[in-house]
């Protein structure tokens, strides 16, 4: 299968403190691939690299043959890389369709002078926006909070709003940061299948970032752990989660003993 995204090597460090220590990986174009490891291990740094908010150290991190290291965030995603945070990034104050009509100018082509006139192409363009939006707000099951500011939803709802941001950049790969993270189990199902959904329909491909193990197991096909910035294990997350090092990573070495 052909890598969307490869990395090589990938090191960083903050000052004297090495955060990824040669992260190399293949993420074949389709799959949902996981990123593990416990509290502090360097799994966000990796997606702040990625992404263009760290520039590597070393190695290269290639996007469709592509290397990006260096490039802007917003470069980034126009080349087709959406993210989500693991601190929610909304614009409170705006509603629902409008968080996502931001998200969706990203690849708008009307300019100031088609703006300014407000020209049939501009008006046009503007139309197709909110009708996508509208879309995206219901593949969410957000259609009742459409007009709504985005403050004034529960978190579960904000999850599925940055999700349906991420997507509105129209990108060839998502990373997830905790999608899950703060759910409820009736919650992280849903997330599940919407995640597997997504996939499906829009054709991309997704990296993510989670603790809860039961949704790594049910929907990644295949996951790295890291642990102080260092690879420890990688393969099927059914094996993967066996192993020793794993286990000992998150629960300690008197707990495998």
């Amino acid at each position: 299968m052909t890598a969307v995204l490869s990395i090589q090597n990938m090191t960083h460090y903050f000052g004297g403190l090495k955060a990824v220590s040669e992260f190399s990986y293949e993420v074949p174009e389709g799959v949902i691939y996981g990123l593990i490891g416990p509290n502090g291990s360097g799994k966000t740094t990796c997606f702040n690299l990625i992404t263009g908010i760290y520039t590597p150290t070393a190695g290269k991190i290639l996007f469709n043959g592509e290397q990006i290291n260096g490039l802007k965030p917003f470069r980034i995603v126009h080349k087709g890389i959406a993210r989500t945070f693991q601190n929610l990034r909304i614009f409170n104050n705006l509603t629902v369709i409008d968080n996502i009509r931001v998200a969706r100018h990203f690849t708008t082509t009307s300019g100031v002078f088609q703006t300014l006139l407000r020209l049939p192409s501009f008006r046009e363009e503007e139309e197709k926006v909110r009708e996508e939006a509208m879309g995206l707000i219901a593949l969410m099951n957000l259609s009742h909070r459409a007009t709504e500011l985005a403050k004034n939803l529960p978190y579960g709802e904000l999850r599925r709003l940055e999700i349906a941001r991420a997507l509105a950049t129209k990108p060839k790969l998502i990373l997830l940061d905790e999608p899950a993270a703060g759910m409820n189990p009736k919650e992280t199902e849903d997330l599940m299948r919407l995640i597997l959904r997504v996939r499906d329909e829009f054709k991309v491909t997704i990296f993510l970032i989670e603790h809860h193990m039961k949704f790594v197991t049910g929907i990644c096909e295949r996951v790295k752990v890291i642990d102080f910035g260092t690879t420890i294990a990688e393969g099927r997350p059914e094996d993967v989660t066996k192993e020793a090092k794993v286990l000992e990573a998150y629960l300690g070495r008197k707990a495998v003993v």
